[in-house]
């Protein structure tokens, strides 16, 4: 192989590995495929984003959708939005849905609608077609104590205007929640809701309960409405039950401190039955005592001696005649 064909070689293979770089910094193809489709796009510009870190196709593709849908877009405004995160297609797609249902809506707040979190084409599409969002079961107490359990289907639309910073669907059922309570707890029956279900919904709707939010309510439709519990004959069932509790508490109170006074009594009698007995015991010595130093008599302690068994005989014969009539009586009530 001479040195002719051996530098062809080498330059073949240059040419391709600049054609290579070349291609993977110029996208060439897309260039051509934005003037085909009337966007004009200088080729240095497809260059600087890809110095930039951002993907040509990224940024061509939606607006040369964009122009076909008629809305003048830039190349730096659709940039932008893709350097700071923001989802370019769907923004797009989002400005192209709202031209064609005539919604008032420009790229900075389409951007910044896409940049806040919320999916902007979803909030067109809803604008257009209205959402409904179904709640839970929700109770409430009507004002005779029974339970009346409620389902509401919430018809929301969004609102452009109020999509950045206002509250979410959690908020709109809380709400709707918090009136479907109310309104059954004002009612006098039961039974009044449940024939006239419309009363909720009426009520609800007129608070004005999507203040604040991302949606303008349309309507609130009661789905069902269901008969729960006697909250009422279950409050005064445990009041009664609490009340018998409190009543038995202070009867074993009261029994407790009689109890507590009659030992107290028997330990006062025990005393004073010692202190008679000690004062018993000192008797005979306070007689002998007197006899010793005079005081009394031999005669007179004879005849205290005789008081003392006439008194014990009496007592003897009382106990005896009572123990006989106790018997006539019970013969009576056997023998009448």
């Amino acid at each position: 192989m001479d040195a002719n064909t051996i530098f062809l070689l080498g330059a073949i293979v240059v040419g391709f590995i600049v054609l290579s770089i070349f291609f993977t910094f110029v996208p060439l193809g897309l260039w051509i495929s934005a003037l085909a489709a009337g966007v004009k796009i200088g080729i240095f510009t497809l260059v600087g984003m890809r110095l930039r870190g951002v993907i040509p196709r990224r940024v061509v593709a939606p607006l040369v959708k964009a122009r076909k849908a008629g809305l003048e877009l830039s190349t730096n405004q659709l940039e932008s939005h893709y350097l700071a995160g923001g989802n370019v297609d769907r923004v797009v797609d989002a400005l192209i849905a709202a031209h064609r249902a005539n919604i008032e809506i420009d790229f900075k707040r389409a951007a910044a609608i896409d940049l806040a979190g919320r999916n902007v084409l979803e909030a067109v599409q809803m604008s257009v077609n209205p959402k409904v969002i179904e709640t839970p079961w929700i109770a409430g107490v009507a004002l005779d104590g029974i339970e009346v359990k409620a389902k509401a289907r919430i018809t929301v639309r969004a609102n452009i205007d109020r999509l950045v910073g206002g509250a979410g669907e959690e908020t709109i059922i809380a709400r709707v929640g918090e009136g479907v309570v109310s309104t059954i707890g004002s009612a006098d029956k039961h039974k009044a809701v449940l024939e006239n279900p419309d009363l909720i919904s009426t009520t609800v709707l007129d608070k004005g309960l999507d203040a604040g939010t991302a949606f303008e309510m349309l309507s609130i439709d009661i789905a069902d409405v269901d008969i729960g519990k006697n909250i009422g004959a279950e409050l005064q069932t445990d009041q009664a039950e609490a009340d018998k509790k409190i009543a038995q508490a202070k009867a074993e109170e009261r029994r407790a401190m009689a109890v507590a006074s009659e030992q107290e009594m028997k330990a006062r009698v025990e005393e004073m039955r010692a202190k008679v007995t000690e004062a018993e015991a000192e008797v005979p010595q306070a007689m002998a005592e007197a006899l010793r130093s005079g005081n009394i008599g031999v005669m007179d302690y004879m005849n205290l001696q005789n008081v003392m068994a006439d008194t014990g005989m009496r007592e003897s014969i009382g106990k005896v005649t009572q123990g006989e009539d106790q018997n006539d009586n019970d013969d009576g009530q056997q023998r009448p």
